[in-house]
């Protein structure tokens, strides 16, 4: 997602010190990670359980409303005003687009709540953290460069955006069935890939400077935030109730 932006800033360290700044660096992420996915919950919960998300759906047909559309489709925008505006954007204002992002993006998945019965939201949630933890662990400690891999993994999320965009107007339940498998298999793979990814660039933390640490830290937890949500939203496809 923003290889680009970080490529200049990315320098080489040695041994231990190497070690302990690329560990302190991915605990900033992880940290920035798990308060994302704290926000988005607690907004989707809320949105759920009360009136203000009747203004994002309609309740007699379960379809969005105008806003709905603009809540649903705004934090796209975030993600590549983050993923842009690395250079322009100081550390404090990337904190605020991510902290808004997590809003918006609880206010957008509220629909869960409403759809399925909490049991199987509970169930897919508690799947999808055991295999991105899993993942998370195989990326950061394996010896194995997944570069490669990343690269496939990539073109294979190009192929599935793609194949959602034309079951959009085929609506086909087998093609939607074929997708969801693909998309889990590539968003479990890229969680390794990009703890991978991550942990390279925190190795040179240290020579980015504080700023651009801290945006490279957001970065990184935007990253693995999108990985965890699609990952549990294509599991959800084959676990969860509908009421």
């Amino acid at each position: 997602m923003f290889e680009e932006n970080n490529r200049s800033y990315i320098a080489s360290s040695s041994g231990a010190d190497a070690g302990v700044v690329a560990k302190t660096f991915m605990s900033q992420v992880f940290t920035w990670m798990t308060l994302a996915m704290i926000i988005t919950a607690g907004t989707a919960w809320w949105f759920a359980t009360s009136e203000a998300w009747k203004s994002l759906i309609n309740v007699e047909t379960g379809s969005l409303t105008g806003l709905g559309w603009i809540v649903t489709l705004a934090p796209i925008g975030f993600v590549m005003l983050m993923s842009f505006g690395f250079q322009k954007l100081s550390a404090l204002a990337m904190t605020l687009l991510f902290i808004a992002f997590s809003v918006l993006m609880g206010m957008s998945l509220s629909f869960i709540l409403l759809a399925y019965t909490a049991a199987s939201v509970f169930k897919t949630f508690i799947v999808t953290a055991g295999m991105f933890g899993i993942m998370a662990v195989a990326g950061y400690t394996t010896k194995t460069d997944l570069t490669k891999f990343g690269s496939i993994l990539m073109m294979g999320l190009i192929g599935i955006i793609l194949a959602m965009l034309v079951n959009f107007f085929l609506h086909s339940s087998s093609l939607e069935y074929i997708i969801s498998i693909l998309g889990v298999l590539i968003f479990t793979g890229l969680t390794a890939y990009d703890v991978q990814r991550l942990k390279r660039i925190g190795a040179g933390a240290g020579t980015y400077g504080e700023d651009n640490a801290k945006k490279l830290g957001i970065l990184g937890a935007l990253t693995l935030y999108l990985d965890f949500i699609n990952l549990f939203l294509f599991l959800l496809r084959f676990m969860g109730n509908r009421k």
